[in-house]
């Protein structure tokens, strides 16, 4: 089996590799690895069709035997089991049919999740950062549910009326080779019909999904953004956004239905029951068909009442299953600029850093930092100042990688970032940031997330540290209390402080502070001061802030200037000697 292979910053090794080349061949690697649910539905769509077909040859041999002048009366009821059961046997194959294919839906739809699940994971801060969230949600649930429904009712009513449509074929020149004609022309226009159908339905079902990701879109941004919106008074306007998105979905499954509504196979079924019908009656005139012949052959004509009906909806779902496949095939096989290089470097870190002539630019082409360098011991504190935008987070961003630079160097040890190991590098650098992220989880889960074997004891210690304890222990649970998403529940200093004990608990050997005291209020602004400091003892650190209070004792400042250094040294030597730092106070 060819395998795609697709550079990710973590791929955990899986038991099965799937082909990534197209939808079709992605969704038959993983569906190959349940043959044996795969031949029970065969076998089960077989047998269900083959019992179907018993019941009108069976009641054309009663007709048969109640038209004679004499009828043997006495085989009747030995029919009539038969018949009925025929039909227990068939309705148990049936059962493990439909029950087979809903298995293996289930089971793809597992097996889905956990590799698009595992690869957004593995992908890149500037693969997130260009993807919308409501678009990957509706690829992460609805596309992921269609494929489901590909399976399970899709392919199965397809595998299902794929049997009863050859069943004519076997029992028909039974009575007369003849017979063969209508569902001949039945079959070969079907298919025919069929393939035009399925060439103007892929396009519609691929823009349905579209447009309900893009609606999905609107929704988790309008969502994410409550508070600006509420507060604009935009309420209004958003909501038409929605409704025009919403009538988007709409128009697309209006467009699916019409099509749905004018599938040419239900007017050749209509055709076919008249040809068939006459076909079998000038038969009958002729004395080539009796009468218990001619009611068998229409009963196995309308046979071919199922897979006419089963299509329009088997077909659309199926349509809908690879339009939701390549939806989530794009998003996996959308190549990262970042590679865990699992064979790289993991020893432990000193804390040495340097930027060596390093330049970065986003994927647009904007130029963040041109040709910065400098070095930094292990255990000093660098303080990182600038204007707005002139590239301070850009630039310990690619201490950890979250970016790869695009010019130049940054060594930890003396060593490229590139060639560490990516996990054993970030294990060791801990990054606390403006905007603080924690989970629905309790304030103890929060703390210990980057160390999940902490016990109740390091948590604790690490929350003292960071002057959290106290704000924690006046909730009734303490430490159990659970928050609400990006912890809305607490203040902004609270959130900080719980960001900073996670950091406390991970020890790393760089710590790096992106203005993550700028909500802490005065009063505890002392506090945070010591813990930081305490924090930073014998620790590489990187501080972005524009508190004087915090930058005065940093070992090393740097001044950024439009993506350039525009000055490097001390707080004393460059209130001195750099007008550009000295402004930055004055302001």
């Amino acid at each position: 089996m060819t395998t795609i292979s697709q550079p990710a910053e973590f791929t955990l090794q899986r038991k099965h590799t799937a082909d990534r080349s197209n939808a079709v061949r992605w969704i038959t690697s993983h569906s190959i690895r349940y043959w044996p649910i795969i031949l029970m539905i065969f076998i089960g769509g077989l047998g269900n069709a083959a019992l179907a077909a018993v019941v009108p040859v069976l009641v054309g041999d009663v007709f048969n035997q109640m038209l004679k002048p004499d009828p043997d009366t006495s085989i009747l009821i030995p029919l009539a089991l038969v018949l009925g059961g025929s039909q227990i046997v068939r309705g148990v194959l049936q059962l493990g049919r439909n029950f087979g294919a809903e298995l293996m839906a289930q089971k793809i739809e597992r097996d889905i999740r956990d590799e698009l699940y595992v690869s957004l994971l593995g992908k890149s801060m500037t693969f997130h950062n260009l993807q919308p969230v409501g678009d990957t949600m509706a690829r992460a649930t609805n596309d992921v549910r269609e494929v489901n429904f590909m399976f399970s009712p899709g392919i199965n009513l397809v595998v299902g009326s794929f049997m009863f449509l050859v069943m004519p074929f076997f029992f028909a020149p039974q009575y007369h080779i003849s017979l063969l004609l209508a569902p001949t022309l039945f079959t070969i226009s079907y298919f025919i019909a069929l393939w035009h159908y399925l060439r103007a339905l892929s396009p519609i079902t691929d823009e349905v999904r579209a447009t309900f990701g893009e609606m999905n879109t609107h929704l988790s941004e309008a969502l994410d953004g409550v508070e600006i919106m509420k507060g604009a008074a935009q309420e209004g306007a958003e909501i038409e956004r929605f409704v025009t998105n919403a009538r988007r979905v709409r128009d697309a499954f209006v467009r699916q239905g019409d099509l749905e509504a004018r599938f040419l196979p239900n007017l050749l079924l209509g055709i076919t029951y008249a040809i068939g019908l006459v076909h079998a009656l000038l038969l009958f005139r002729d004395g080539l068909l009796n009468t218990g012949g001619v009611v068998a052959y229409f009963g196995l004509l309308r046979m071919l009442d199922f897979p006419t009906f089963a299509s329009t909806f088997a077909y659309t779902q199926i349509s809908l299953g690879l339009s939701g496949a390549r939806r989530i095939l794009e998003l996996i096989n959308q190549e990262t600029n970042l590679d865990q290089n699992a064979a790289g470097y993991t020893g432990v870190m000193r804390g040495e850093i340097e930027f060596r002539n390093m330049s970065f630019e986003y994927n647009n082409g904007e130029s963040v930092l041109e040709n910065v360098s400098f070095k930094v011991k292990p255990g000093q504190t660098v303080a990182i100042v600038g204007q707005t935008g002139a590239g301070k987070t850009s630039l310990v961003k690619l201490i950890n990688r979250t970016y790869d630079v695009t010019g130049g160097q940054v060594l930890v040890d003396g060593i490229d970032v590139r060639e560490w190991n990516l996990a054993s590098l970030r294990s060791q650098i801990s990054m606390i940031e403006q905007d603080i992220f924690l989970f629905s989880r309790s304030i103890s889960e929060n703390i210990a997330f980057g160390k999940p074997g902490a016990g109740q004891r390091e948590v604790e210690a690490a929350a003292a540290a960071a002057q959290a304890h106290e704000f924690i222990q006046s909730f009734d649970e303490g430490y159990q209390t659970v928050i609400g998403e990006r912890g809305v529940t607490l203040s902004g200093g609270q959130r900080q402080r719980l960001a900073l004990s996670r950091a406390f608990l991970t020890d790393p050997h760089i710590l790096i502070l992106d203005d993550s005291t700028s909500a802490i209020d005065s009063a505890t602004e002392d506090k945070i001061q010591r813990a930081v400091a305490n924090a930073a003892r014998g620790r590489t650190t990187f501080l972005i802030t524009h508190r004087l209070s915090q930058i005065r004792w940093a070992d090393l400042i740097v001044v950024l200037r439009k993506g350039r250094i525009a000055a490097i040294g001390t707080h004393e030597g460059l209130m001195k000697t750099s007008e550009a730092y000295a402004r930055i106070f004055r302001e």
